[in-house]
């Protein structure tokens, strides 16, 4: 594993810094182009490096859901984008990259396909789709009969970590996730995680809807969350809890350890994706392991798939596995 004095040579900053960056310490003044340096450095040097298998030619976009900002909050996102950079660079295909702030601009690209991150409404899908015929989504399925995806099961990740709890013997099991919605604002975006939670506690006479919390996938959320949770329950806090993704844990992480709960003596925590940051903030985080780069790797597979003329649409789901560190027992 990567130290983190590795990743500061990387990036050009200190350990402390670097440190500070990953456990998104708010008391840190810094800006985001090097918090950008930082996570990209970190998620780089925790990459598999693969070889050459042949070179193209060609020009692909990425259009990414999130703007750069809203990336360096949920870093999901952003190492699915490095694994497709990673897999056009060994392939040799020009990559052209989009946020949503920036969307617009690839109206006027010249492009064979696009690999698309995040979650579209049905307008939007129908614009990318006046673009090109050539699209792969990645973490959302928006039609299975039309378009390729790639994504994962979310409702199996939960139960792996909900059944680890049961099996150590927790009764009290709190959740703290997100919600998101779509970007042109015409719904919200139902949440996978925190559906399968209320089903699978439910059935298991487990479920207290006053131990979940939502806000949206960060740590500040995270954290404030969780102090919500703290103040609310006192004595009765959860002995467990499932956060919908790292960066929310690791802001949960950082109340628990202000307000002197030990973890994971106390309160057990665990969350999703096994973003880079997760091994290196304290104490290490237990989490569900998403293969981010193996998405964006999938995808632009299966995209020169569809630029060398299948016409079937493919949906395809990559495996997740659960890791236990010091964060939970």
């Amino acid at each position: 594993m990567a130290t983190i004095k590795d990743i500061a040579q990387l990036a050009g900053v200190s350990i402390a810094t670097v440190s500070r960056v990953l456990n998104y310490d708010t008391t840190l003044s810094v800006g985001d182009e090097t918090k950008k340096r930082i996570f990209e450095a970190a998620e780089e040097l925790s990459y598999k490096k693969k070889p050459v298998r042949k070179q193209e030619s060609g020009k692909i976009a990425l259009l990414q859901w999130y703007t750069e900002k809203e990336e360096l909050e949920d870093l999901y996102y952003m190492s699915i984008r490095l694994g497709v950079e990673n897999r056009c660079r060994q392939l040799g295909f020009q990559l052209d990259k989009y946020f949503q702030d920036n969307y617009e601009e690839l109206k006027s690209d010249e492009i064979q396909g696009l690999v698309a991150i995040g979650k579209f409404s049905k307008r939007q899908v129908k614009e990318l789709h006046s673009i090109t015929n050539h699209i792969v989504f990645v973490d959302s399925a928006p039609d299975d009969e039309r378009f390729d995806s790639i994504v994962i099961d979310f409702e199996k990740a939960t139960e792996k970590v909900l059944e680890h709890f049961v099996e150590k013997g927790h009764e009290k099991i709190g959740y703290i996730g997100g919600r998101e919605c779509f970007k042109d604002k015409t719904s919200i975006i139902e949440d996978r995680r925190e559906q399968a939670f209320k089903r699978y506690l439910g059935e298991k006479g487990l479920l207290d809807e006053a131990f979940m919390y939502s806000g949206t996938f960060s740590a500040d959320d995270g954290h404030t969350l969780m102090q919500k949770a703290i103040q609310q329950h006192g004595e009765n806090l959860p002995s467990a809890f499932f956060a919908g993704n790292d960066s929310i844990a690791v802001g949960a992480l950082r109340a628990l350890l202000e307000e002197g709960i030990a973890v994971p003596q106390r309160v057990n925590i665990i969350g999703v994706n096994d973003i880079s940051i997760s091994k290196y903030v304290y104490p290490s985080l237990s989490t569900v392991k998403v293969y981010t780069e193996l998405m964006g790797e999938t995808a632009v597979d299966t995209l020169m798939e569809r630029v060398d003329g299948r016409k079937t649409a493919k949906k395809i789901f990559i495996a997740t596995k659960l890791v236990i560190r010091n964060s939970s027992f």
